[in-house]
């Protein structure tokens, strides 16, 4: 792990994103978004080292809290909606968590459905805020999905899109 970084060329790794598209192909190697990786330790899928030191999920997410303080609640919407057979990627070019991809759609063969916001229901969004996330999911021609993380670690999951009058 350097940084944010985690890469693996193993057959495995290789397998995994054929198989359930983690990470991307990048220099002979896979290389997983800090989310994709977690959930992957989590799930027993793959094991991470910095050097030849073994690191355990709960040192992954401190030293992950301190590039993203969201980071493990974005991590609770992201292991849900996986465990329900939905892709996720990273969104930080449109300024989201993540674009969600429909059951069965591999990115690059058809764009997101949606892109996601995490928060937690102790978190304030006003009206301001939901008006600039909707904004987003429009312009990118998605539909604006919020999920909001209450006290229990459960996921609410609420859709927003536009209409045709």
């Amino acid at each position: 792990m350097t940084e944010t970084r985690i890469s693996s060329n193993s057959a495995e790794a290789f397998s995994l994103y054929e198989k359930s598209v983690f990470g991307e192909k990048k220099e002979g190697k896979i290389e997983y978004s800090p989310i994709e990786a977690l959930f992957l330790l989590s799930e027993g899928k793959i094991e991470t080292f910095s050097g030849k030191k073994k690191i355990d999920k709960e040192t992954i997410i401190k030293k992950l809290k301190k590039f993203d303080k969201k980071m493990y609640t974005k991590f609770i919407a992201y292991k849900d909606l996986r465990k329900k057979g939905y892709i996720l990627k990273t969104a930080l070019k449109y300024g989201a968590d993540f674009r969600v991809y429909e059951r069965g759609i591999r990115p690059g063969e058809e764009h997101a459905r949606w892109i996601l916001f995490v928060v937690r229901e102790t978190e304030a969004l006003n009206w301001h805020d939901f008006a600039a996330k909707n904004r987003i999911a429009h312009s990118t021609k998605k539909n604006l999905l919020i999920a909001i993380i209450d006290e229990e670690d459960d996921v609410s999951y609420y859709e927003v899109s536009w209409r045709k009058p």
